[in-house]
């Protein structure tokens, strides 16, 4: 089965085009609490997306499904509303699946199933150390219709200087056994256009393939609008880019004996980026 294609989004046209590439999941990103304090130094992004983008993808999106990733569970305050009350707003406007990122507790965890009450798809998105390590106490809380590995947050609690060290070492694919055999769909990571990143697209997706993943994000890299010009040169990158990785796919299913070749020299690839950083 093809892997789901997420993409970070709050413009609706390009949202459009995403969905008519072929993209499965409009991505509204709306975590900003504390995100900053704790990427610190990082060229990672900070969307801070909002409720209003949201009600207006809603408006856009229809073949797609629109994933939106709150903050972390929190209690209100001067400068925000506590999560109960930001789920139900996200329920209100649309969202067919909400993330969950940066818990550490299966407190944290059944707290965010019951705010959303079934209403959407419950998605947790697992980047803590703290998570991983009683992960198989929160893989029996009801209600958890996904899990996605965010390596960049999980490699920094970690201590790894490059985050897709957690994939060559094991940490992941230990981490989505576990998943798989709760029978939870789960995915890890993000991936660039095929044939491009600093580790090449395409053995991340063999990996996705060996491990038994269906879904990965498109990150900024396979498409960053801000320094295209006009919306076609942004449908040409989309068209592509999709292409690209579900040639990818088709070959995989066909050649899946390359595995093994790929995961070696996914390591050696990591061990020379992380010697040369």
């Amino acid at each position: 089965m093809a892997l789901k294609l997420m993409y970070i989004t709050n413009r609706p046209d390009v949202a459009a085009v995403a969905e008519q590439a072929g993209v499965d999941r409009i991505f509204v990103d709306m975590e900003y609490i504390g995100k900053a304090e704790r990427q610190c130094g990082m060229a990672s992004v900070k969307n801070h997306h909002t409720v209003e983008d949201v009600k207006r993808l809603r408006e856009t999106v229809s073949s797609a499904e629109l994933l939106v990733r709150v903050n972390p569970i929190h209690e209100a305050t001067d400068e925000y509303c506590s999560s109960k009350e930001e789920i139900e707003q996200v329920v209100e406007a649309g969202a067919d699946i909400i993330m969950l990122p940066f818990f550490k507790t299966v407190e944290e965890v059944v707290s965010f199933v019951g705010y959303v009450q079934k209403r959407a798809k419950c998605m947790l998105l697992l980047e803590t150390r703290e998570a991983a390590e009683c992960l198989d106490e929160i893989l029996k809380v009801p209600g958890i219709d996904e899990i996605h590995i965010g390596i960049n947050d999980l490699s920094i609690s970690y201590g790894k200087p490059f985050m897709f060290q957690l994939l060559a070492d094991g940490t992941v694919e230990t981490l989505c056994l576990k998943i798989r055999l709760s029978g939870i769909p789960f995915g890890f990571g993000g991936i660039s256009s095929v044939g491009s990143g600093l580790l090449p697209a395409e053995m991340i997706i063999k990996e996705h393939y060996r491990i038994g993943s269906t879904m990965v994000i498109l990150s900024r890299s396979f498409c960053n609008v801000t320094p295209l010009s006009d919306m076609d040169e942004v449908r040409s990158v989309f068209d592509e880019g999709v292409k690209g990785i579900r040639k990818l796919e088709k070959e995989i299913c066909v050649h899946s004996s390359y595995f093994s070749d790929n995961t070696e020299l996914l390591k050696e690839r990591v061990r020379i980026i992380v010697e040369g950083s």
